[in-house]
This record gives C-alpha cells, sequence and structure tokens, in this order.
C-alpha cells in the first residue's frame, strides 16, 4: 500500500512537472512573436532615457529662441578706408613718419583711393527708446551704423558711449515706438556647466541659436586690462560678437565678445554686471571714468613669499606709491602688500585692479595692508584715473649675484633720459647667474635693497654688505617706467 502511495505521488509531481514546462514554452514563443512586447520594451527604453537626462537640461530651446529673438539686433557698419599710391593699403603709423602730405608731395600726379569696408555684428535692446549695447570693435571708427530688428526694420544709430578697455558700447536708434527689451541678470550667479544659449549674425546668418554650458568664469586672454571673461562652449563666430549670451530663465547674462581661433568650442563673453556698472557712464558722459588708487603693484613670487615671511601668495605687492595720490594721502608705502578691499580678499594684482575699477570716483573705501608682518587699515577716498599720455662714463662699478651696478652718472642719465638719478643702475649681467636667473637686465635701476631706499653706489654696497638671518635679498627694480620685486639667493 505504502508503495503504491509514493508511486502515485511521484507520477502525479513528474505530470505537474511537464505541464509547467508546456506552459513556459508557450509564453517564450508567444512573447517572442507579439508586438505588444516590443511596445512595452521601447516604452521601457524612452522612460530610461529621459530618467538619464541631467536634471535641468532643456528638452528644447524653441521656447526660450523665440521668446528672445525679438530683442537681439543685426548691427552692419560702414567705415571708409584711404590707399595710398598704387592702390596700397597706408599704415595707420605713416601720419607718424611721412606727414599726411607726404604723398601729396611726392605722388601727387597719382590720386588716392578710397574703398568702403563693411562688417556684420550683433546688439541687443536694453532700453524701450532704442539704447542697444554691442562691443566697441563692432562699431570703432565706423562712418555708418545701420541696426536691423527681427522684423526686417533698419535704422541708422549713433554712438552714445564707447569703452575700448572693456571692449563695450552704447549705441541708440530712434524706431519711433516702444522697443522690446531683454531682461538683465546677474552674472555672479552663474555657476561652471550652467546651460547657456548665444543669439547672432555669425558669418552674417541673421539670427542663429546656438546652445552650450559655461566652461569658465574670470578668464583672462590678454585682451584688455579689465578681463574677466565668461568661456562657453555655445557655439560663438565672427558676427555673433557684441550679442547676447542668455541663462536658461532668459535673462541675459553676458556680451559674446571673441573666439579662439586655434579651437572650436571656445568662446568668451564679457559678464553683463560689468557692463552694468559702466552704463551710467557710458550713457552721461559716452566715455568711463575710472577710480585711481594711486599705486603701481605686482604678484606676490613663491621667492618673494619667502623673504617677507607671508603665509602664501595672495595679495597685491606695492612696487611704486604715486605721490599726492589716494594711496599716498592714506599711508600707504611700496613694499606694503594689499589683502583685502572692503571686505573681499585680494588674490592677486588683476583682483586688486579689477575691485578699484568697479568703485565710482569720490568713493571712500577699506583697504587693508600687510606692512612687515602687522595687518593696518586704511580709509581712502578713490580719485579719477588720469590716462597717460603715450653707455657713456663709467666711473666705479661692484659686482655681486653675477650683476655689475654703479651709480647714474649725468652722462648716463641724459642718454637713457633718466630723469631722476637715485638709485644704481645694471650695467651688466652674467649669463646664468642668480641676477640673470631672476631676469635682471642691463639698464634696470635699482632703488631699494631689503626695502631700504638707494641713492648711490656706497648705500648699495653697505646694504649688500649687511648680515641678516634672511636667505635672501629683496630688491625693488624699476624698468621703463614699471616697478617691481626681485628675491635673490645670497
Amino acid at each position: 500500500m505504502e508503495n503504491k502511495n509514493r508511486k502515485t505521488f511521484i507520477m502525479f509531481l513528474l505530470a505537474f512537472l511537464i505541464a509547467s514546462f508546456i506552459v513556459s514554452l508557450v509564453e517564450v514563443l508567444r512573447s517572442s512573436f507579439s508586438p505588444v512586447s516590443t511596445n512595452v520594451q521601447t516604452a521601457s527604453a524612452v522612460s530610461s532615457a529621459e530618467s538619464a537626462r541631467a536634471p535641468g537640461a532643456p528638452a528644447s530651446f524653441a521656447d526660450l529662441a523665440e521668446k528672445l529673438k525679438p530683442v537681439v539686433v543685426n548691427i552692419s557698419t560702414t567705415k571708409t578706408i584711404r590707399t595710398g599710391r598704387g592702390g596700397q593699403f597706408r599704415s595707420p603709423f605713416d601720419r607718424y613718419f611721412w606727414g599726411d602730405d607726404f604723398f601729396e608731395r611726392f605722388f601727387g600726379d597719382v590720386p588716392r583711393r578710397e574703398f568702403k569696408q563693411r562688417s556684420l555684428g550683433s546688439g541687443f535692446i536694453i532700453s524701450p527708446d532704442g539704447y542697444i549695447f554691442t562691443n566697441n570693435h563692432v562699431i570703432e571708427q565706423a562712418d555708418k551704423i545701420l541696426v536691423k530688428l527681427s522684423t526686417g526694420k533698419e535704422y541708422e544709430a549713433k554712438v552714445v558711449g564707447r569703452d575700448a578697455k572693456t571692449d563695450l558700447a552704447l549705441i541708440k536708434i530712434k524706431s519711433g515706438e516702444s522697443l522690446s527689451v531683454v531682461e538683465i541678470g546677474d552674472s555672479e550667479k552663474l555657476r561652471v556647466g550652467d546651460w547657456v544659449v548665444a543669439i547672432g549674425n555669425p558669418f552674417g546668418l541673421e539670427q542663429t541659436v546656438t546652445a552650450g554650458i559655461v566652461s569658465a568664469k574670470g578668464r583672462v586672454i590678454g585682451a584688455g586690462p579689465y578681463d574677466n571673461f565668461i568661456q562657453t562652449d555655445a557655439s560663438i563666430n565672427p558676427g555673433n560678437s557684441g550679442g547676447p549670451l542668455f541663462n536658461m530663465e532668459g535673462k541675459v547674462i553676458g556680451i559674446n565678445t571673441a573666439i579662439v581661433a586655434q579651437g572650436q568650442g571656445i568662446g568668451f563673453a564679457i559678464p553683463i554686471n560689468m557692463a552694468k556698472t559702466i552704463l551710467p557712464d557710458l550713457k552721461s558722459k559716452g566715455k568711463v571714468t575710472r577710480a585711481w588708487l594711486g599705486v603701481s603693484v605686482q604678484d606676490v613670487t613663491e621667492d618673494i613669499a619667502k623673504n617677507l615671511k607671508l603665509k602664501d601668495n595672495s595679495g597685491a605687492l606695492i612696487t611704486e606709491v604715486f605721490k599726492g595720490d589716494p594711496a599716498d594721502k592714506a599711508g600707504l608705502r611700496s613694499g606694503d602688500l594689499i589683502t583685502e578691499v572692503n571686505g573681499k580678499k585680494i588674490k592677486d594684482t588683476h583682483e586688486l585692479l579689477l575691485t578699484i575699477a568697479s568703485f565710482h570716483v569720490g568713493d571712500k573705501i577699506e583697504l587693508k595692508a600687510l606692512r612687515d608682518g602687522q595687518e593696518k587699515s586704511y580709509q581712502i577716498v578713490v580719485t579719477e584715473r588720469k590716462e597717460q599720455p603715450e653707455v657713456a662714463s663709467a666711473g666705479d662699478m661692484k659686482e655681486n649675484f653675477g650683476m655689475t651696478v654703479q651709480d647714474i652718472t649725468p652722462d648716463i642719465a641724459r642718454y637713457l633720459g633718466i630723469a631722476s638719478r637715485v638709485g644704481v643702475i645694471v650695467v651688466d649681467v652674467k649669463d646664468g647667474s642668480p641676477a640673470d636667473e631672476k631676469g635682471i637686465q642691463p639698464q634696470d635701476i635699482i632703488l631699494e635693497v631689503n626695502k631700504v631706499k638707494i641713492s648711490s653706489l656706497k648705500d648699495y654696497q653697505r646694504e649688500i654688505s649687511k648680515k641678516s638671518a634672511k636667505n635672501s635679498i629683496l630688491l625693488l627694480i624699476k624698468r621703463g617706467k614699471a616697478k617691481y620685486f626681485v628675491s635673490l639667493p645670497k
């Protein structure tokens, strides 16, 4: 009986397994040929792709582009270029060497030729009555400026103000109607990796939209003293200059200005906050009036940091204080290290320049500086920055650090056009010497040794010979109109 029950159980189990196998096989075959299953898989793949999309990445820029196009304009300029004889171009420097009447006097029978040079750029409307921001290089020296709106209407524009140092210009049109305007954003809030959109006229192709991300901020590319560019990989090409760079809220956060000719996907835009700062001056004066501290500065090298026993290389080291200017009146001296302005830490000379330039003439600022390791505070009222208008008898000599120096004689001063005979002059530098490795050159003038002013070769030799616990000597060098510190190892 027991054997019969066991046999019945085994047969039942075997039948169950066979039935399960048949059902599974049928389901596999059905799934292989059923179109419903394919749809389910496709939907699943789409969902996965959508979920993989980076947070904040737009599915389309179409709505944003449609909204912003009316505020972007095409700018075309015409300038007259004059040629000399034979149709060759005259250099801008010809008038300095030859004079304006040179060709008339020597080539009077050959008429000068003129032709019109045309160029294209972009801009954007910032007020309903027709004020437009663009680049200075777009409209510079233009005889005629035409602005074309997205509607196709064209208007002649006049230059209201421009600033070559930041490459910004303000122009104006009279349309007789209220125009669409951009919404100004805050470029300080922009982060590396944020999406941005550029609209302009690359290669004359009107109203072109490109998108990308912010690659970097605070770029210095050698375009001017106030470089502080936003770098983006949104495509920017010739003709985009002066056009706006927008964030995803549709607010302008930059003005497209420059590209790297050797590479693709590298463009630069002026932060809109910089443009906002100078807008009042451009509108009211036609130029920018910048604040002036009255010092010459340099970055701190590792050698100088060690010599002055500084914690790091941050700050701007004063090499010269101009007599009668704000810093001089406040008591700052050559050798002081500026570390902070109005609570903002100063990283280097470029940051100091940008910070001071952001103030208005007459503003009172608080500046902190290190002097002999002690921090001091100064209250300074900044003034307007004035733009600068653009070997003989040897005597006794001394050699130290591989350089030979001597007193500045009247003959040397006259020969080199030196107004003041303070300091000693470098007359020779040996190749490979400590002085050569630090970049000291003949005709450099040494004004200080370890922050002690030098009036003669005797002063120089006395300070060089002094015993000190330091392993280096700090020199203040004057080259041309510039001054800078050099630290030489003993």
